[in-house]
């Protein structure tokens, strides 16, 4: 009897680790659970925001430079986004959920393999065609659903507090040259991206991360250049004082500046900014035309001191540099995870294992940690803004940046009473409050520049 029982027990433990064997790993489940714990910590967050949103009391710092009438319409505005953030955001959970239970992926990736071959004949095997018509096809339908909320944004909120400039024909016509622009530029680099993972062997890892180096090092010189003009005009800044006060400001600190630009910007919105670009010896800045409208050349060389103490920093190159290695351990993961059948099987593909499928199925997983990432780059930005205001202080800019960064906030209606979990988890940059306290200027200086 005991070896009847011993035989019985050794039969079940073969049988369940038999069983344990042939069952897959719950990717989707693991997917879909990792997914709303985000969304719910993100609409907690959510939350904390619009509840500051809500209050009339203006922070200590502001009172004497904030009005209440700028201080209420900038928490409006506050409170239209945060409210439109969470239907937005509601709306998108509940649709890549069901694009996941569903297995929309399979099913679209089965669709464009038809349209493939009744358009040119070829069949499965040529999987990089395949990819490029199932990418096109995902796009458009991304386009169509999110269009609403684009719309709206941009016609109904933005109209409502002032910033919208642009027209419906406008809108369109970017929507289109944008696409245009993007299949031109997308569908080589697509094709290249899966053919250097097809033929790298085991190590593609390594190559296709030198491929999207050089790819990121040409798009930054090729933007700016050929494609940004194809949406905005840019104008050289006009000889006179501000020209000459830029001038010399890059004198005085080294700064390699070849051209200053002028760019529409209130062909759409009326929002303000100013950045600089190109490699080496070749750098040009760009001032919206909004920002002259509404600071004087002293808050706009201040500005201007604060985006040069990036440069002055290096801060452009290291987060170059940790972009780069961020993206080299996604590419040598993603290494790990490309011929995991289990993988591909729990989201519905049982018949093939696409390399295009495959990525985008990894960064479901990788998801979780993207956040956790996302979080640590803004804390390594905040703290570079930071820097980048102190570079500005230091040559002598203090007061004007801070009437200049008021003036940017009210012309932007930017938050004026933030969150602190919110600001620290969402934001790449300090909030105003943080940002006018750490310039340290002195509220004599403030208040003369705004008599002024």
């Amino acid at each position: 009897m005991a070896t009847s029982f011993y035989d019985g027990f050794h039969h079940s433990l073969a049988s369940l680790l038999e069983k344990s064997k042939a069952s897959t790993f719950p990717y989707k489940e693991c997917v879909l659970g990792f997914m709303y714990i985000v969304f719910l910590w993100e609409e907690y967050l959510r939350y904390r925001h619009y509840r500051n949103l809500r209050s009339r009391v203006r922070p200590k710092t502001l009172l004497a430079y904030v009005s209440e009438e700028e201080f209420l319409k900038a928490q409006a505005y506050g409170l239209d986004k945060t409210r439109f953030g969470f239907v937005e955001s509601v709306f998108n959970q509940i649709q890549s959920t069901l694009s996941i239970v569903l297995d929309f992926l399979p099913w679209l990736w089965s669709l464009s393999g038809t349209v493939l071959f009744k358009v040119t004949g070829y069949g499965s095997e040529y999987e990089i065609s395949h990819s490029i018509v199932f990418f096109a096809l995902l796009m458009i339908i991304s386009t169509i659903v999110a269009m609403p909320f684009s719309l709206y944004f941009a016609f109904v909120i933005e109209e409502r507090h002032g910033f919208n400039k642009q027209t419906l024909r406008l809108y369109f016509s970017d929507l289109i040259k944008g696409h245009l622009v993007a299949g031109a530029i997308g569908m080589p680099f697509l094709a290249g991206f899966l053919k250097i993972i097809k033929i790298g062997g085991e190590n593609f890892y390594f190559y296709v991360w030198l491929f999207m180096v050089a790819f990121q090092l040409v798009m930054v010189s090729v933007y700016p250049t050929f494609i940004q003009p194809l949406f905005n005009k840019f104008e050289p800044l006009p000889e006179g004082e501000l020209r000459s006060m830029i001038e010399a400001l890059a004198s005085r600190i080294h700064f390699p500046l070849t051209k200053l630009f002028v760019i529409d910007g209130s062909k759409r919105s009326g929002h303000s900014n100013a950045y600089f670009y190109g490699f080496f010896k070749n750098k040009r800045i760009v001032l919206f035309d909004t920002l002259l409208e509404h600071s004087d050349n002293e808050e706009i060389c201040a500005v201007l001191a604060h985006e040069l103490g990036h440069w002055a920093c290096n801060h452009t190159l290291k987060m170059l540099a940790f972009g780069q290695v961020q993206l080299f351990a996604i590419f040598y993961l993603f290494s790990q995870f490309i011929n995991n059948k289990d993988m591909y099987m729990s989201f519905g593909f049982t018949d093939a294992m696409p390399t295009l499928i495959g990525f985008l199925l990894f960064n479901y997983l990788y998801s979780p940690v993207e956040s956790v990432i996302g979080f640590i780059t803004n804390m390594i930005s905040r703290r570079y803004e930071f820097q980048a205001d102190a570079f500005a202080r230091n040559l002598g800019y203090a007061a004007s940046l801070a009437s200049g960064l008021i003036k940017l906030q009210l012309k932007n209606l930017g938050t004026m009473n933030p969150d602190w979990l919110h600001s620290m988890y969402h934001r790449s940059h300090p909030e105003l409050v943080e940002r006018l306290n750490a310039v340290n200027y002195t509220g004599t200086d403030l208040k003369s520049k705004k008599a002024e």
